[in-house]
C-alpha cells in the first residue's frame, strides 16, 4: 500500500489541503458553470441579433427585387444589405439558380453542404457556428419568400441570401470572462488558504493542549485536566480526558497507598523478627558448642533449627534492605577502593579463591569511589548465585573499557551451568523471582538479584543477564570511573586461583 508522503502526515498540512482542494473544485466548478452560461447568453444573444438584423435587411431589399432576378439584381441586393449595415464586417452572398452576388470578397468556404440544402428547402432562416483558424464565425442562410394567395402562405421564391460575420466582440468578451474567473479563482484559493488557517489552528488548539496534557500525564503530573468548552467531539474527547484522568488519578493513589501500607508491613514485620531471631541465633550457638556431648537426634534437629534460623536471619535481612531501598533511605557512604582488591578480599572472606578463575587487573587501575559493603554484597552475590546455580568453573573478569561517555569497570561473572531460561530472562532481576522450580525450595530468598540490582544502580552501574554461545549464564556488571583514575591498561592476570 502506497504510504502517505511525510509532508501530508500531519493534520494542520491535511487540513490546508482539504480546505484548499475544495475551495479549488468548488471555484472551478463554480467559474466552468458560469463561464459555460455566461458564454451561451452572449453567443446567444449576439446570434440573435445578427439574425434579426439580417431578416430586417433582406426583407428591405426582397421588394425591390424582381421575381427572376439576374446577376445584376443580386448584386444590388448585396449592396443594399451591406449599406445598411457598413460596419458590422458582413461578408453577404445572393444566389438565384445559377446566378452569384456577393460582397466585399467572395470567401465563402465556410458555407456547409448541409446549411446550403437546408435553405432550400426551409422557409425560416438557417445558421451555424463556425471555428475556423481560432476565431468563431456565424455563418446565416435566409431564404426569400413571398406570400401568394387567399391564405398569404409564405412561399420560396428561389433566391436565397448568406451572412458569414466574424464574432470578435464576443471572443472578446468571453476572454474577459476567462480573466475574470481565473482572478475569482485565484482569490478563492487565498481566501480558502486563510480560511483553512483560521480553521486548522481553531481545531488543533484543543488538540495541542491534548498532547500537551498528555505528556504531563506520562511525566507523572496525573493531576492535569484540560479545559472544556463548547459541545461538538472535540470537548467529548477532552471531557473523556479528564474522567480518564480523574480515575487514573484515584487508582494510582490507591495503588501508592496499599503500596506504602505493605513497605512499611515488610519492614515492621522485618524490624520485629530482628530481636527474637538475634536470641535464637544466640541460642543455637550456645547449643552448637555443646554439640558433641548430645545425642545424635537431638543433634541432628539442633542443625536443622540452626539453618533454619540462618535462612530466617539472611531473609529477614534482605527485607530490611528492600525496604530501606523502597524509602529512599539508602546513603552510599563512598571511599576510594581498588576494585581488583576488594573483589580479592570478598572471594578470600568467604573461602571461594579455589572455586573461582579470576583474571583481573594489577593494582591501582582500577579505583573509583564505591560504598566497600554493597560492593561486597554484589560481588558475593553474584559469584555466591553462579555457585549455586552454575557448574564449574566459575570464571570473573574485571576490566577497563573507555568509551564515549568515560571510563568503566566492567566485571564478569560467568558459570558452565544450564544457564537462564528465555522466559526467566525477562524477570531475573525482579523481586522473589526463582528462575525455576528447583530453585524455590532453597535457600534463596528470590531477592539476592534484586538487590544486586538496586546496589548497581545507586552507583550509577548497569547490570545485564545473559546467556553464553557454549552454555552457561554470564552477568555483567558496569561500573563509572573517576576521571582522575590512573590511565594504565596494563592487566595481571590472576590466573586460577
Amino acid at each position: 500500500m502506497a504510504r502517505v508522503p511525510l509532508p501530508l502526515r500531519g493534520l494542520r498540512p491535511r487540513l490546508i489541503a482539504a480546505f484548499v482542494l475544495v475551495a479549488t473544485v468548488s471555484a472551478l466548478s463554480t467559474g466552468a458553470l458560469a463561464f459555460r452560461g455566461a458564454r451561451t447568453g452572449v453567443l446567444q444573444q449576439s446570434q440573435d441579433a445578427v439574425i434579426r438584423q439580417f431578416r430586417t435587411s433582406v426583407d428591405a431589399v426582397a421588394v425591390y427585387t424582381p421575381p427572376a432576378p439576374d446577376a445584376s439584381d443580386l448584386q444590388r441586393a448585396v449592396d443594399q444589405v451591406l449599406h445598411a449595415n457598413p460596419e458590422q464586417g458582413w461578408r453577404v452572398l445572393a444566389t438565384y439558380g445559377d446566378h452569384r452576388a456577393w460582397a466585399p470578397s467572395a470567401d465563402f468556404d465556410k458555407l456547409s453542404p448541409e446549411l446550403l440544402r437546408s435553405v432550400r428547402t426551409k422557409r425560416a432562416a438557417v445558421f451555424q457556428r463556425v471555428n475556423a483558424q481560432g476565431h468563431s464565425f456565424l455563418v446565416v442562410g435566409m431564404p426569400v419568400t413571398y406570400t401568394a394567395g387567399a391564405d398569404r402562405t409564405p412561399r420560396l421564391s428561389g433566391m436565397a441570401m448568406f451572412l458569414v460575420v466574424p464574432q470578435n466582440t464576443e471572443e472578446a468578451y468571453v476572454d474577459a470572462m476567462v480573466g475574470n474567473i481565473e482572478r475569482a479563482t485565484l482569490v478563492a484559493l487565498c481566501l480558502a488558504v486563510a480560511l483553512a488557517l483560521l480553521a486548522a489552528s481553531g481545531v488543533l488548539r484543543p488538540v495541542r493542549a491534548l498532547r500537551g496534557a498528555t505528556r504531563r500525564m506520562a511525566e507523572g503530573h496525573l493531576d492535569v485536566r484540560l479545559a472544556v468548552s463548547g459541545s461538538d467531539e472535540l470537548a467529548d474527547l477532552s471531557q473523556s480526558f479528564n474522567d480518564t484522568a480523574a480515575a487514573l488519578e484515584r487508582s494510582v493513589a490507591e495503588l501508592r497507598r496499599l503500596e506504602a501500607q505493605a513497605r512499611r508491613f515488610v519492614a515492621d514485620v522485618s524490624h520485629e523478627l530482628r530481636t527474637p531471631l538475634a536470641a535464637m541465633s544466640a541460642v543455637t550457638d550456645v547449643l552448637d558448642e555443646n554439640a558433641l556431648h548430645l545425642d545424635q537426634e537431638t543433634g541432628h534437629a539442633l542443625r536443622l533449627v540452626r539453618e533454619g534460623t540462618s535462612r530466617l536471619s539472611g531473609l529477614v535481612e534482605d527485607l530490611m534492605e528492600i525496604s530501606r531501598f523502597d524509602a529512599g533511605a539508602i546513603e552510599p557512604h563512598l571511599d576510594e577502593l581498588d576494585l581488583a582488591e576488594s573483589l580479592a578480599n570478598t572471594l578470600a572472606a568467604r573461602g571461594w579463591q579455589d572455586r573461582v578463575e579470576t583474571r583481573v587487573p594489577g593494582p591501582g587501575v582500577l579505583r573509583t569511589r564505591v560504598d566497600p559493603r554493597r560492593f561486597d554484597v554484589v560481588m558475593a552475590n553474584l559469584v555466591g548465585n553462579a555457585l549455586r546455580h552454575g557448574a564449574a568453573p566459575v570464571r570473573l573478569t574485571m576490566e577497563r573499557e573507555e568509551r564515549a561517555d568515560g571510563a568503566w569497570a566492567v566485571v564478569k561473572v560467568s558459570d558452565n551451568g544450564p544457564g537462564i531460561t528465555e522466559e526467566a530472562m525477562p524477570h531475573i532481576f525482579e523481586r522473589f523471582y526463582k528462575a525455576g522450580a528447583s530453585r524455590t525450595r532453597s535457600e534463596s530468598s528470590g531477592l539476592g538479584l534484586a538487590i544486586t540490582a538496586e546496589n548497581v544502580r545507586l552507583h550509577q552501574g548497569r547490570i545485564r543477564a545473559a546467556n553464553l554461545p557454549g552454555g552457561g549464564a554470564e552477568f555483567t556488571v558496569e561500573l563509572p570511573l573517576r576521571r582522575d583514575s590512573p590511565d594504565t591498561d596494563d592487566e595481571a592476570a590472576g590466573g586460577s586461583r
